[in-house]
């Protein structure tokens, strides 16, 4: 062996070290493109990670009604797909698991204020599940938006999109309770539900909020290439493309008046004499507050101080006592008609049609000949664990509570198109407001105003807000002016743009009169249908496969990176 030169021979080999020329030019890297992919860099750190996910739920807590801060959703979609980037998938699944319980625990606090705390924990659970599956969805997808960073906002959207889609239908046919778009009532993007419903409103929040994501990240990009180049162009682009999505939401028309046309609606709010599951107890009581309360609209309407309306809207569980089988019950609602000189929407409680069933029933009564049987509507989609129990032998053995429902409610088959002399009802019931199918049909059934009849009594004020929204955005999306009628509260008018008019307080008794401009036609929503869910989800699907062929052809299995480098990661549970 010979040493010396700077060179190191050995037998069958030889390796050569040369110092390296310090007179050489500098090596400078051109500045990548956003269609390019970068080296990859390890995921956040895992406390920093679960601090982001938590507050993620938070923020989109918070975007919905009582608060109303919808700028929050967007910023708590980013953080979400912060937290989850470059995850392995047990860790993403734990991140999204961590914001769905932080924004639905406390969103569906009220499910819990009369039935104990089991249910509503179960719900919780369910409900984070699914967020937990968008955290493995968006840990999946990180090679293909690592490769492609330009389509990073619009994965993000078509996740979201597919993860609602997927919880608005299971299980038992879904809870869309919380969905991006139902927070979105005082937001520039309601408009867009004109366009494509709430799913396309959720699609932009959800590309709002992967925008915000993308351009913090090419600034922190930027600041570890050392600032050189044109570095703020592509972090400009995204705040610009967030302005102009907001600013063209404002641009998106709504519905105008059709040709003068209108109608005089009064909403009867009779409240209950105590909050709670026992307003079923006090079902004569209920009834006669809302006889009182149109009898008392009636003698308004005499002595001149209120407009005689073309058409009285209960609220639903107005009537617990089956006003076609309960002779007393049925004169006091004629009465109430004959009165008021207009036809009453009942939300009745009815028996049958076959022994040991009842109906959730919204019943047209008019003035003189009362109960039309031809113009009734039996709630479609009851809720399933409070209107009739699934699987009832074994919910008995997690809850006993599953008994308070004595019969099950049976689901009606047809839309809620009623017609009255005056005006062409689209009528849903409670939570049916939530799902954007039961709504449709009634206005492409040809309703020219959309009811819901909704009780409140079980609940709280937080939750009849929410509900309050979800009819703002079926106004907007369906070109249809719109009220909802409660028991309790929160009763109101709105229209075809949105805007909430003569909104009553909580737990009150109130009577609201207002004329109602119609509208005409069908919003690009409306005839479309489900076609833009369906797209959304299907590029959804193609986002997971791609990026299964991209981890398949670098070697990136879950906890790697996109070159194949593995990375240490923890999930949140340790």
């Amino acid at each position: 062996m010979r040493r010396g030169g700077g060179r190191t021979a050995r037998r069958g080999s030889l390796r050569r070290v040369i110092a390296p020329d310090s007179s050489a030019p500098p090596v400078t890297r051109p500045a990548a493109s956003p269609l390019r992919s970068e080296p990859a860099h390890p995921p956040l750190r895992l406390p920093v990670a679960v601090v982001l996910a938590v507050a993620a739920g938070l923020a989109l807590l918070v975007s919905f009604p009582p608060y109303g801060w919808w700028p929050l959703a967007p910023v708590g979609v980013a953080l979400l797909a912060a937290a989850t980037h470059r995850r392995r998938l047990r860790a993403g699944a734990g991140l999204g698991f961590l914001t769905g319980l932080a924004l639905f625990a406390p969103l569906l606090a009220w499910t819990n204020l009369h039935t104990g705390y089991l249910p509503w924990v179960l719900l919780s659970l369910l409900q984070a599940g699914y967020l937990a599956l968008l955290g493995v969805a968006t840990a999946w997808v990180s090679p293909l938006v690592d490769r492609i960073p330009a389509v990073w906002p619009a994965v993000t959207g078509v996740l979201w999109v597919g993860q609602e889609a997927l919880r608005d239908r299971t299980p038992f046919g879904g809870f869309p309770w919380g969905r991006l778009a139902f927070g979105q009532d005082g937001s520039p993007l309601l408009r867009l539900a004109a366009l494509g419903g709430a799913p396309f409103v959720t699609f932009a929040v959800a590309v709002t909020g992967g925008l915000l994501l993308a351009g913090v990240w090419w600034l922190v990009r930027a600041r570890r290439a050392g600032g050189e180049g044109r570095w703020w162009v592509p972090a400009a682009g995204c705040v610009a493309a967030v302005v102009l999505l907001l600013g063209g939401g404002l641009l998106v028309p709504v519905a105008a008046p059709n040709g003068g046309e209108s109608v005089t609606v009064a909403i009867v709010q009779g409240n209950v004499p105590r909050l709670g599951l026992d307003f079923n107890a006090q079902r004569q009581a209920v009834l006669d507050n809302h006889v009182n309360a149109t009898l008392a609209l009636a003698d308004e309407v005499g002595d001149g101080s209120r407009a005689r309306p073309d058409l009285v809207v209960w609220p639903e569980n107005s009537s617990d006592i089956d006003p076609l089988r309960n002779p007393a019950a049925g004169a006091r609602i004629s009465a109430a008609a004959d009165a008021i000189g207009a036809p009453i929407l009942v939300g009745a409680v009815l028996t049958g049609p076959q022994q040991g069933q009842v109906r959730n029933a919204g019943l047209l009564w008019h003035p003189g000949r009362g109960p039309d049987l031809e113009q009734l509507y039996v709630k479609r989609h009851p809720v399933p664990f409070a209107e009739y129990v699934p699987l009832r032998r074994i919910a008995r053995m997690v809850s006993d509570q599953v008994d308070r429902v004595r019969a099950d409610f049976v689901a009606g088959t047809t839309a809620g198109v009623l017609r009255t002399p005056a005006v062409v009802l689209g009528d849903v019931i409670c939570f049916e407001v939530a799902y954007d199918g039961l709504v449709r049909d009634t206005v492409v059934g040809g309703a020219q105003l959309l009811v819901v009849q909704t009780n409140n009594a079980t609940f709280d004020v937080a939750e009849a807000r929410q509900q309050l929204a979800m009819v703002r955005l079926r106004a907007v999306e369906h070109g249809r002016p719109a009220l909802m009628a409660s028991t309790v509260g929160v009763s109101g008018f709105v229209a075809p743009d949105g805007r909430v008019s003569d909104a009553t307080g909580f737990n009150t008794r109130a009577v609201v009169v207002r004329q109602v401009p119609l509208t005409g036609g069908r919003t690009l929503a409306t005839r479309v249908g489900v076609l833009p869910e369906v797209l959304l989800a299907g590029l959804a699907v193609a986002a997971l496969v791609g990026a299964a062929v991209l981890r398949r052809r670098k070697g990136a299995g879950p906890g790697r990176t996109p070159t194949g480098v593995a990375h240490r990661d923890r999930t949140p549970t340790g």
